[in-house]
């Protein structure tokens, strides 16, 4: 603690002696040179407090100093994002329904009728049948591109139905 207030009293000595010396010669500033004393001894005594604190409380080290904190954010499964990513993009916008979450449909088509024996694109009656009109104008192979590229894409009530018609199959 003394060595704390020596040093404070050795930082203090200079502006006191600046305060001398325009007391001296120019008296007309006092008023602003007490002023800015008075800020320099409050910073002076802030920091003569932290040093104190610091003392008193010193700083703890962790038990576990490299193990991974549990309340860190987990990322999600990479395939996980990117379908989160690729819905999203397409309820909101058309272009990205046709050419991002659309393929990822027909895939997903593609691959239950396969495991029932039907081709997507060769068997395109029974497909359309099992599939359902909204999934089959989502999914089949000759949708156009949309003409409105910044038109709004799938409602997530669509979405959701054409979900619902796969997890039928």
């Amino acid at each position: 603690m003394r060595s704390v207030l020596w040093r404070a009293t050795r930082v203090l000595v200079v502006p006191t002696l600046v305060l001398f010396a325009i007391l001296a010669f120019l008296p007309g500033r006092l008023e602003l040179a007490i002023r800015v004393y008075a800020l320099v001894v409050a910073g002076v005594a802030l920091a003569l407090m932290t040093a104190v604190l610091r003392r008193a409380y010193p700083r703890t080290t962790p038990l576990r100093a490299h193990a991974k904190r549990r309340d860190a954010p987990r990322r999600g499964v990479p395939v996980l994002a990117r379908l989160e990513q690729e819905v999203a993009l397409g309820a909101a916008g058309s272009f990205d329904l046709h050419h991002q979450l659309r393929p990822r449909l027909r895939a997903l088509a593609a691959g239950l009728l396969t495991a029932r024996g039907l081709s997507l694109d060769g068997d395109s009656a029974q497909a359309r049948r099992l599939l359902g009109e909204e999934t089959w104008g989502v999914v089949r192979r000759d949708r156009l591109p949309p003409e409105d590229r910044l038109a709004r894409g799938i409602t997530p009530e669509a979405l959701g139905r054409v979900v619902t018609s796969l997890e039928r199959i």
